[in-house]
């Protein structure tokens, strides 16, 4: 998910595809224990797209307070 596409969400949607990220995340590394992902650098990107949410979080939080 890009960072416009998460901005762009309510606050409960955002924290949402932040338990889906984690979820994902998970999946992810299970299926790489186990030899089945065919692709390893799916779980650096999920890693980058839970990075990217936490930070808007953050920044939202950050907002908040300044007013």
């Amino acid at each position: 998910m890009r960072a416009e596409e998460i901005r762009a969400l309510d606050d409960t949607e955002i924290t949402q595809e932040l338990e889906d990220a984690h979820r994902e995340l998970f999946n992810l590394r299970f299926r790489h224990a186990s030899r089945q992902l065919e692709d390893p650098n799916q779980l650096r990107s999920m890693r980058k797209t839970i990075a990217r949410i936490k930070t808007i979080i953050r920044e939202r939080n950050a907002a908040e307070g300044d007013d």
